[in-house]
């Protein structure tokens, strides 16, 4: 039995995500370490229906360069397979959506309307913001919600554990709008509904978006308590 209450609060609380890393490469057993942990992530009847491609080197840079080149085009942002966002999202959600953004443009010195400013920034998700482990995720599109609920817990069990190796993370739905670029890059099967892209690796203590700590919302604000 573990008891080291303190360790596991400490990677909860330590983790965020970053968005600038440092170049040094991530041993590849020590990916298959967290890999192989998260795998311990629950699932409705042990179903495990996560997938994950995990790219370094130049298979990560081939997929950034064919999403950048798509990019390059002026085009609009692509729709991902499945809707992340409501249209119509309530408040508080898009208040804090909102307030995080702006933060982090605040510090980039990404004013109001500058969209080139703005595409730019997001054009560093498609480069893993630096990091030299890329993860792509993906579901059986056949499976139902529930599946996505074990897939978010298998990748939260992933961001955890990383932080164990002095590792950090950046969750990116962005990628799933490339889902068609992704899809053949990858050459997966037509079943295989692209989630989002995960990165990983040191985290640059000296990139400006990487002052960003977002808050949460006290436990009296999400939480109730019932005893009787």
């Amino acid at each position: 039995m573990v008891h080291d209450e303190a360790a596991v609060l400490a990677a909860l609380n330590s983790r965020r995500s970053i968005r600038g890393f440092r170049s040094d490469a991530v041993p590849r057993e020590t990916v298959e370490t967290i890999l192989t942990a998260a795998a311990r992530a629950p699932s409705a009847t042990n179903t495990q229906p996560w997938r994950v491609t995990v790219l370094t080197g130049a298979a990560k840079t081939r997929l950034s360069d064919a999403i950048m080149a798509d990019r390059t085009t002026g085009a609009a942002e692509p729709r991902p397979e499945y809707p992340y966002y409501s249209d119509m999202m309530p408040e508080p959600y898009i208040t804090r959506r909102r307030t995080i953004g702006w933060q982090l443009y605040g510090l980039l010195g990404i004013v109001k309307g500058d969209r080139e400013g703005a595409r730019g920034w997001h054009d560093q998700n498609f480069r893993f913001f630096g990091a030299p482990v890329g993860m792509i995720f993906t579901l059986d599109r056949r499976l139902g919600l529930g599946a996505y609920l074990d897939i978010g817990m298998f990748m939260q069990n992933i961001m955890t554990a990383a932080r164990g190796f002095g590792l950090d993370t950046c969750p990116q739905a962005a990628f799933a709008g490339y889902h068609a670029i992704i899809r053949d890059q990858l050459a997966l099967p037509d079943e295989e509904l692209v989630l989002c892209g995960l990165a990983l690796g040191w985290a640059d203590h000296e990139a400006v978006a990487n002052q960003v700590i977002a808050e949460r919302a006290p436990l009296a604000e999400f939480a109730s308590f019932r005893d009787t």
